[in-house]
């Protein structure tokens, strides 16, 4: 369902229980993109089946303090410049530091500094619990390499990209929307880019998107990078889930809560209030475990993880490297091995310190670094990827194998990927990931999920 309207509107949801109220902003609807052939779907594909699992909130220089990687090229620093121009030694923190960093468009412009990638010690640090302790230059740290063997597992036997972007300069909730269509402009051919997180996001109990409150607001950014206006966090036009549902190729979005800032699908007004949400939205994000196992996985799916099982600093249970690896075991040992591609990547750089000044080409892309596993049969093992990629190369990864039309957004500028697989290598083995937990940990795991806890 599209829709051209403008005003505030009330609408009754494809499904029964779902009331989306959408706030004043103006709805440009956009037809579909034309479909593309079959013949060129099945001759075009290399794998049936792309899995883009969603962590939260890392950089390489923090999360992938890796020897084996570091002396294979990956390019991970190990100290950085204050803007006082002091070069600070990163130093090891666990994964359930409690405190965040801030990593709104503001953060990111301090750490940018015009460039010079010396602002990290003015992104400001927070915490949850009372009294806040931090560290000394909380800022420049690494996640300590016991907390974080699954990854690096992974990326030792992968494909490692240590030139990966995020395509935006700001937090999850527009992160998330170029991981589901290459852009965060509210409606087709918005000057606009959605820039931060809803202001209402810590509020407890609030959703986001086309089903929260009628008074809630996400901030603007403009060509010239002003964030002066505001409007309701509902947004109208194509995404990948389109040109798949054109080709009926079908897709699968796995989340543990359906409003948050994490649940992309749910701010895509013809999204989260027609049949798609239904059909193709699973409000428990370990399902995709029995899926798998079952036989059931779709053609593409996302995974998004749960607050516990996130990277996301004064929020994780330090439990996301073995939920991730328990998907890549899940495919691993099963028939899906031989046709399945599993690209892994953080949704934004969570305000840490890394020191690869990204490649801007607007007042609201590229970001910082973000790490890039690519997991198959065909993936270069022990590679590291020096291309510049960013979300938008996930996209157009999966237009290319399925052999659909660009989006036209951050797909369209983006690599495809191709330097990270070799298809005429033998195929790789599988050799399983170890890990604390299990997927029967996640499983019969009855805790609620905690949901992102973001600034």
């Amino acid at each position: 369902m599209l829709v051209s309207a403008v005003g505030i509107i009330l609408l009754l949801c494809g499904c029964s229980d779902r009331i989306c109220p959408v706030g004043t902003v103006d709805f440009v609807g956009q037809a579909r993109l034309p479909a593309a052939s079959k013949s060129a779907i099945t001759g075009g594909s290399h794998f049936a089946h792309v899995i883009i699992v969603v962590q939260e909130n890392r950089t390489p220089d923090n999360l992938f303090h890796d020897p084996v990687l570091i002396a294979r090229g990956a390019d991970i620093a190990t100290t950085g410049l204050n803007s006082l121009g002091e070069t600070i030694s990163l130093t090891p923190v666990a994964m359930t530091a409690q405190y965040d960093l801030n990593h709104s468009h503001v953060g990111f412009l301090s750490m940018y500094d015009g460039g010079k990638m010396d602002g990290a010690d003015l992104v400001s640090p927070s915490c949850l619990r009372k009294p806040c302790v931090f560290p000394p230059h909380p800022q420049f740290k690494y996640v300590n390499p016991t907390d974080v063997a699954p990854y690096f597992q992974i990326a030792e036997q992968y494909t490692f990209a240590d030139r990966m972007f995020q395509t935006n300069q700001g937090p999850s909730f527009p992160a998330h929307q170029y991981l589901l269509a290459g852009t965060s402009a509210p409606t087709a051919n918005s000057p606009f880019y959605v820039a931060e997180n809803p202001n209402d996001v810590l509020r407890p109990g609030v959703v986001t998107g086309c089903t929260a409150p009628k008074d809630e607001r996400v901030r603007l950014i403009g060509p010239l990078g002003n964030e002066s206006s505001r409007i309701y966090p509902c947004f109208e036009h194509s995404t990948l889930p389109d040109l798949l549902d054109a080709n009926e190729i079908g897709w699968r979005y796995y989340t543990s809560s359906p409003g948050s800032i994490w649940t992309a699908p749910n701010a895509i007004l013809h999204l989260s209030c027609g049949p798609d949400w239904t059909n193709n939205i699973t409000v428990n994000q370990t399902l995709v475990l029995k899926h798998i196992a079952e036989g059931g996985l779709a053609a593409v799916t996302w995974v998004i993880p749960s607050g516990q099982a996130s990277d996301h600093a004064d929020g994780t249970d330090g439990s996301g490297p073995s939920w991730v690896a328990s998907i890549v075991n899940a495919v691993g040992n099963s028939a899906y091995w031989s046709n399945t591609a599993i690209l892994i990547t953080w949704d934004d750089w969570g305000g840490w310190y890394d020191h690869v000044a990204p490649p801007i080409i607007n007042s609201y892309e590229y970001g910082f670094r973000v790490p890039l596993i690519v997991v198959s049969q065909y993936s270069k093992s022990g590679y590291i990827s020096h291309v510049q990629h960013d979300f938008g190369s996930i996209l157009k990864f999966i237009e290319n194998n399925f052999g659909l039309p660009s989006l036209g957004y951050a797909d369209a500028k983006a690599d495809d990927l191709s330097d990270c697989f070799n298809f005429n290598q033998t195929p790789l083995t599988f050799n399983p990931i170890k890990a604390q937990y299990d997927a029967n940990h996640f499983l019969t795991d009855t805790s609620p999920p905690l949901p992102p806890d973001d600034d």
